[in-house]
Formats: C-alpha cells, structure tokens, sequence
C-alpha cells in the first residue's frame, strides 16, 4: 500500500513538472503555452465540485460572477453537494477514476490524496501564485499537508487570514421579543437559559396559533455536531477540536465524549426534553423542517452557530418580523467555566480548494485562483462592484442604503442576484479586521458596519444589556492562550487505515447513543451512557486516540519544527 501511494505521488509530482515544462516549450496552439501567457483571458469553462452546500449558486450569472469571468476568461461550471459534505460524491469520484477539474474535498481530502486525485500545488503557486504567497505570509507551511507528506494539495479557504472576530456569530440564543417580555433577565448558565425558556413557555404556549417551542435543535445528518454535540464542549470550557479534547499541556488527545463534564451536559439535554422544553422532532427533523419552525417565529431558543440558521433568520427579518431574531450568550453549564468561542486559533488550515490530476489548465487554473486572492479579487467578492454595490466617500467604502437594506432585509435574493458570499471558497483572503492597501477593511465585518446594521429589536436588547455587541458579553481572545495546533477538526487523517475504521464506528455509537441517552426516560441516562463509554472501548478508541495525539505532535513539528 505504502509503495502504491509512493508511485502515484510521484506520477502526480512528474505530471505537474511536465506541465510546467511545457509551458515553456510549446508552439502557437499549445494549451500549456497559453497558460502561461500572463494576459490570457480566452475563454476556459472548469468543472468543479464542492463538499458545501450552495443553495443560491446562479451558474455565475450574478453580477460578481459575469465580472470574474470578464477579467480572467474563466466560467467554472460547479455542482455543490446537498446533503453531508459530498463524502458519497468523493467516493464515486475515486471507484470511477474521473474527476473534475477542482475539488472543494472538506473532509474527504486524505482519501483523495491518497487515491493520487490531487496534484501537488507547491510549484504552481511558486511561479504563478503571487497573490497566494502574500496572503499566507508567515503561514505558508502550515498549508502542506503532512509532516511525512509536505506536498500543497489544497489551498485553504475556508478561514480568513489574520482575522479578528468582532462579534458573536453563536453560542445560545433567545429571541429578542422573548427577552423584551421576560425583562432581559440574566443569561449565563445553562439553568438561566432553562429558566427562561420554561417561563416564556408558560406564559405564551401557543405563537401564531402553532404550540411554543422553547428549544429546537439541528441534528441532520453531520450537523449533530453543530447543535448537538459541540456545545457540550463549549459549555464546560474547552474549545472546539471536533471530536477530541487536547490537553494543552501534553498534547494527549482523547475522546471528547469521555470527560465526565460533558456528561452532565448531556444529562442537562435529557433533563429538557423530560421537562418538554426540547423540541421532540429534534432528532428525526432535516435541516429544512428545522429552519422553517425557526422561521415561523415559533423556536424561542437555539443552541446553533449563525451560519446554519441564517436562512431562517433572513426570511423572519424579510416578513417584518425582526424581534423573533436571536441575541448571543455565552451560555456554559456554571460560572466556573467560561465559553472558549473567541480562543485564537492563529491561522488554521481549514478546508480549501485542490486541483485534480484531471485538470488539463492547471497553469491557468492557479492565475484563477491567485486573481482571486488579489488585493482586486477580495474587494470584488467581499463588497461587489465599484458604483453598484458599493461607492469611495472621502477615500472609504461605503455601501449605499438601498444595499444595505437589501443585504440586510432581502438577502437570499440579493446574494443570488450580486453573488457577494458566493465565492469565498475559490481563493485565499485576509480576514475580517484586515486592512488593504488604501486603508479600507478588505471585508465587511467590522464593527462599525455591524453596529449600523443591528436591528431595532437587536439594538434595544443590547440597550437592555449595556452592551454595544454581543461579543461584550463574552470571554474575548485576551483572555485565553493562542492555541497552538489551530482546529485539530482540520488536520488530515489516515485513510484506509484502522483509525479511519475505529473513528467511524465511534461515530456510528455517537449517532445512536447521544440521542438515545438524551431522550431517554432520567433514570436511564446513565446505563446508556455508560454502555457508550463501553462501546468506544470494544471498538479500539483508545488506540485511535494515541493515533491522533501523534498526528497533533506531527502538526506541531511541521508548522514550528523543533519549538514546540
């Protein structure tokens, strides 16, 4: 297995090189030759397949997209996964031995450099990716993929460089109108966002003619671990790693299901729904059904991030029903811990954008992505068009009124229409905070925008507060160390191996456990989460579990050598 791998990287390393050379050799139709005209603009249609969701994807005939187009000749014809991260999609990709020209793999990477789908991208970005090294900066070695396999195979996108978060995009919510009729009472632990929830119930059990649901929760498919299960480790102190705790101290990494704390966090969840504030369609709802009760106004409470639930949010705020928003509050099981969201991560490798050994214009697909990487490219996807969407006052971007209300009131239309959040994922970018060279933030989230743009409801219960964002009533990055191995829930794993087969079975027992031990009657919590806690075992976890704290030493070493 190991020889095989060796020979197919290698075939990809003499494949890239070959294209490099014949860029420099080729006669007057060589496609090679083209590419590495700096001003070729010809038309050249990608195909592309994402493992995200893009429910407002327009095939490039919004206003950003004709101009991306416009400026470097490229038309991507893209298909977006529907459901999970497209991991059925990766998988028939690889039996099949035909990919399209990129990938957006999220998690299903490893499989895909190990099936030899990826080409190395190190050489590519060397000579024709400029805007790509000046983005990543002091972080260029954190891009390659592995300590034993330091090849660039993707191109991280997903996370801005440098960003700063100015305010709270998660955490628990509460809708505004509930917070104004309860009198914006305290929320800190979880037995304050319970109390709430249970007196507004009371007080208000039917909205809109439908029965109250003080809490809803997303557990299709992987989003479990949005709703469901990442809180649990948020709410007892500790920062998200995906499925595992590291101790900072000595890097072990354990199964985040193991610490007692995250017990009774669950225990709290089963509490719940024995009380009838937990929605019981929670388990067995699609995100769909999930998003229309948010959007009938009906779901009191959330325990979700902003992203997964904006739909719904944007739709209420497009009925005039802005007080059935939500309000962010570092909700943690006792005063004792303290929610982790804002930790610094530094500059973590996220999921990005890979080019497959498919591709017949790699040359002209890294200028592509690079254009996009601009100081140009970043302004165009983050704030669209000059004199459209956004206008210079006095050396500033400003985004006009109309825009606004539109972005702000009417956003799934506009996004389709403009395209502005529709391209991140197709080039690297600075974060929010970051300042191009005329002095104007490279993106839109900075915190006078944000003020400007709160909602009435929003504003009068940040009054309520004293607070001007949410984010006041958080933990911010100075309170907690830099986190030194970024998101473990990014770092490649093996494939094909035994963790990747005891990793999953410990899935396949979080899938059927948690809910079971949340629904289940009180005196059954702990057999049934003490028999999960068995299975990890029977099912070899703690051998995964060495497997990955090495994996975290491996990230380590390779992203500051011997310093760590």
């Amino acid at each position: 297995m190991i020889k095989i791998k060796a020979v197919r990287r290698i075939s990809i390393l003499l494949l890239s090189s070959m294209l490099l050379a014949a860029a420099g050799c080729g006669g007057p139709e060589s496609t090679a030759n083209n590419q590495d005209d700096p001003n070729d603009t010809s038309p050249l249609t990608l195909t592309y397949f994402s493992g995200e969701g893009s429910a407002n994807w327009n095939n490039m005939q919004d206003e950003i997209g004709k101009e991306v187009t416009k400026k470097t000749g490229v038309t991507v014809d893209a298909e977006f996964a529907v459901n999970g991260s497209g991991q059925d999609k990766f998988a028939l990709m690889i039996a099949s031995g035909d990919y399209p020209d990129m990938v957006y793999p999220k998690d299903s990477v490893g499989k895909l450099v190990d099936a030899g789908a990826l080409i190395d991208l190190t050489d590519l970005i060397d000579q024709y990716g400029p805007n790509i090294k000046k983005v990543y900066g002091e972080y260029f070695n954190r891009i390659k993929y592995s300590l034993d396999d330091p090849a660039i195979y993707t191109i991280p996108t997903n996370m801005g460089v440098d960003s700063i978060s100015f305010d709270t995009v998660g955490g628990f919510e509460i809708q505004h109108q509930a917070l104004e009729k309860l009198g914006y009472p305290e929320i800190r632990t979880v037995k304050d966002f319970e109390n709430a929830l249970r007196t507004y119930k009371e007080k208000y059990p039917t909205t809109n003619g439908q029965p109250t649901i003080p809490l809803s929760l997303d557990a299709d498919d992987w989003k479990i671990m949005i709703t469901v299960t990442n809180p649990a480790v948020q709410a007892t102190g500790v920062p998200n790693d995906g499925e595992y705790y590291i101790d900072p101290e000595t890097h072990e990494a354990i199964l985040h299901y193991r610490r007692p704390e995250e017990r009774e966090y669950f225990r709290w969840l089963n509490h719940m729904y024995n009380e009838g504030l937990l929605d019981p369609e929670t388990f067995v709802q699609k995100s769909d059904q999930y998003k229309a009760k948010i959007a009938s106004g009906r779901v009191i409470g959330l325990i979700d991030q902003k992203w997964n639930y904006q739909d719904a949010e944007n739709a209420l705020k497009a009925a005039g029903k802005d007080e059935h928003t939500y309000a962010h509050f570092p909700v943690t099981m006792s005063e004792e811990y303290d929610d982790p969201s804002f930790q610094s991560i530094g500059f973590d490798t996220a999921y990005g954008i890979g080019i497959t050994v498919d591709n017949k214009n790699p040359i002209r697909t890294i200028k592509f992505l690079d254009y996009l990487a601009s100081e140009e490219g970043q302004i165009l996807r983050n704030w669209g068009i000059e004199g459209k969407h956004y206008k210079m006052e006095n050396g500033k971007r400003v985004v006009p009124p109309d825009v606004q209300e539109r972005k702000n009131n009417d956003n799934l239309n506009f996004q389709k229409e403009v395209g502005i959040g529709l391209y991140w994922s197709w080039g690297p970018h600075y974060g929010d905070g970051i300042k191009d060279s005329t002095g104007n933030y490279f993106t839109t989230n900075y915190p006078e925008m944000i003020t400007a743009n709160y909602s009435e409801a929003e504003k009068k219960s940040l009054e309520a507060y004293n607070i001007t964002m949410w984010k006041d009533l958080f933990k911010t990055e100075e309170d907690f160390p830099v986190k030194e191995w970024g998101a473990a829930y990014n770092m490649p794993v093996p494939t094909n191996t035994d963790y990747n087969v005891i990793y999953q079975k410990s899935q396949d027992i979080v899938r059927k456990r948690i809910p079971e031990a949340v629904l289940a009657p009180k005196d059954q919590f702990d057999s049934i989460y003490d028999t999960m806690l068995k299975e990890f075992d029977e099912a070899g976890m703690p051998e995964a579990e060495k497997t990955y704290t090495q994996l975290i030493k491996n990230r380590l070493e390779l992203w500051y050598g011997d310093s760590k």
